[in-house]
């Protein structure tokens, strides 16, 4: 007798809750549908649903979209690095208190060496039809980070081979959460071939139908709620045995219908979040204006900020960084968060003068104000302009000053910046160094409160 069994999956929402109220209707009903029909069904999530950037995350630290897909009948998820390293370890801790479901993940331990209390290494689920699907699931390998939270972070495919040993004793189907990326899935496919089906996260990939490597189905969704996953297993239940494997995707924007009062919730969420974070910080005598292509105060004010938080010699930051200014009045940590959504911690990295000049020059390079950024925690819209604190660069006179002296080439500095500039997208200097230092659970808008506050704008107390 032949049966499909249907599995739903979304990812990386990153708290872009102007997608969800479509995608818990459609979840909601086609659960319903599929066992009205006698059809097995299930729902997971793989990572990154949680996003900092959004106010009702920010103020709830990531516990209402917890809310929401227990709501939305979600029946397993993984964590994705939004979930693991934006969130204090002690956050994270609590996190799933409320979960109506499994927390599936592999890799991750305390610093102690022990799982933590709200996660496991795989689950058994036993269909409606009498068979039984093994879970299991892994996160980014981003150990350093983990590590300086208080976690340890494993190797996700030896992990995820060890669990796999384990569920084919148990399972008939077996099936991974995986927020590791296409090409770590396409690795899980080619090295574990009891692997049924991966469902793909992390970076953002889009399967339209899916992709088959060997004899494993690799889906996934996207980004954002852009998309929702659907993949559909028809089973030999006699057999106990997998016939076809097909995989689509579900456009929200075209192909989920709104449910009633869909933007009064969208708005009602960043009301919420706006609630959550109304705690006053300061109250400001006059405006402070920030500006992406000319001098401005905030830019400036941070970047001194940066300097002092991390003790460094110098600092550099974009003015891109900042969506808005600050009215004169109170200010309270919303208004910080909504000029500062950005998950970026501060970060300082070591460099040789030579390989300073060599950041200094390419700051001046023409390009960088209107260059789009994507990716690596910023939420802007573009760089905007390099802004600098007890650095200065005057090209015209090749003229390179650390606090108002020349710059040494063999002399070691430390600068403080943004810890997406010690990736290698954009300097290489930086991103070679082997002497960095992260600033966590810390973001840019805690750096810039705590200025505001030990600061404000009568002079240092």
């Amino acid at each position: 007798m032949k049966e499909t069994i249907h599995i739903y999956h979304t990812n990386d929402l990153h708290s872009h809750f102007e997608n969800w109220p479509r995608i818990r209707r459609f979840l909601q009903e086609r659960r319903k549908w599929h066992e009205e029909a006698g059809e097995s069904v299930l729902i997971f999530d793989i990572g990154d649903h949680v996003d900092r950037s959004h106010p009702m995350t920010e103020g709830s630290l990531g516990k209402r979209n917890i809310e929401l897909l227990n709501e939305a009948g979600y029946d397993a998820v993984t964590i994705g690095n939004n979930e693991g390293i934006t969130l204090p370890k002690e956050g994270l801790d609590i996190l799933y208190e409320e979960a109506r479901f499994p927390v599936v993940l592999a890799n991750l331990y305390d610093d102690n060496g022990e799982r933590p209390q709200w996660a496991q290494p795989f689950d058994v689920l036993h269909l409606s039809n009498g068979m039984t699907l093994g879970l299991t699931g892994a996160t980014a390998f981003f150990s350093g980070a983990y590590e300086q939270l208080g976690w340890k972070l494993t190797q996700p495919i030896p992990e995820l081979k060890q669990q796999v040993l384990e569920l084919s004793k148990k399972a008939d189907i077996i099936v991974i959460l995986s927020h590791l990326g296409i090409y770590e899935d396409e690795k899980i496919a080619h090295n574990l071939p009891e692997v049924d089906v991966v469902l793909g996260a992390h970076t953002h990939h889009l399967l339209h139908e899916g992709k088959m490597l060997e004899n494993t189905l690799l889906a996934a969704a996207g980004r954002f709620g852009y998309y929702v996953g659907h993949v559909m297993l028809q089973v030999d239940m006699e057999k106990k045995q997998i016939l076809e494997k097909k995989a689509r995707v579900y456009s929200t924007a075209e192909e989920l219908p709104a449910p009633i009062n869909e933007q009064q919730e969208i708005e009602g969420y960043e009301q919420e979040g706006k609630r959550a974070l109304s705690q006053p910080v300061i109250s400001l005598p006059a405006p402070l204006t920030s500006d992406w292509f000319a001098p401005s105060e905030l830019p400036q004010l941070l970047c001194e900020a940066l300097r002092e938080w991390c003790k460094a010699d110098g600092a550099l930051l974009n003015a891109g960084l900042f969506l808005g200014g600050l009215q004169a009045g109170t200010v309270t940590k919303y208004d910080i968060h909504r000029m500062l959504p950005h998950p970026i911690n501060p970060c300082v990295i070591e460099i040789s003068g030579a390989e300073l000049k060599e950041v200094l020059k390419q700051t001046t390079d023409e390009k960088w104000p209107h260059l789009p950024i994507k990716g690596l925690g910023f939420r802007g819209k573009v760089m905007g302009r390099f802004v600098y604190d007890h650095l200065s660069v005057d090209m015209e006179r090749y003229s390179f000053k650390i606090n108002q002296e020349d710059i040494v080439d063999s002399k070691q500095y430390k600068i403080a910046t943004l810890d997406m500039f010690a990736y290698g997208q954009f300097f290489p200097e930086l991103y070679r160094s082997p002497n960095k230092k992260h600033f966590m659970p810390e973001f840019l808008r805690d750096v810039m409160e705590w200025k505001l506050l030990h600061y404000g704008f009568h002079g240092k107390e």
